[in-house]
């Protein structure tokens, strides 16, 4: 089975010697991807909305890198820092996410990789080829 690492340009995890992701066969396992830019600077210190924006936007940008997109993720996991974010959560999931939605963990945690980070999103998707259309 063929393993393939998913590389973006600028890569903002390169400094700590972490991927992006990995494909695996038709499987991508993608990263946590926080609220950072190409630079590796947070985006939207202390604005929950501005940083799942660009989570989400993170997130597409390695799926679409490793031949997937958001209408292929099969389960993601979110790392919240405040639980009460959970409803904003669930609207995101219908806008970015389509029915069958991904399966889902959500735990809300006491700190992530930096103080401002106020949510990470990791994902399981399949590749683009391997997905039967209705």
């Amino acid at each position: 089975m063929k393993i393939q690492r998913i590389t973006i340009d600028p890569d903002p995890y390169e400094p700590f010697r972490l991927a992006q992701g990995y494909r695996v066969g038709e499987l991508l396992f993608i990263s946590g991807q926080a609220a950072i830019d190409g630079n590796g600077q947070i985006v939207g210190a202390g604005n929950f909305d501005a940083q799942a924006e660009q989570v989400f936007a993170n997130l597409e940008r390695v799926l679409r890198a490793g031949g997937s997109s958001l209408a292929n993720v099969i389960k993601v996991t979110i790392f919240l820092r405040d639980m009460s974010n959970f409803p904003k959560i669930v609207e995101l999931r219908g806008r970015y996410f389509t029915p069958p939605y991904p399966a889902d963990t959500i735990v809300e945690v006491s700190s992530l990789y930096s103080p401002e980070a106020l949510l990470e999103i990791e994902a399981v998707a399949v590749a683009d080829e391997a997905v039967e259309r209705r």
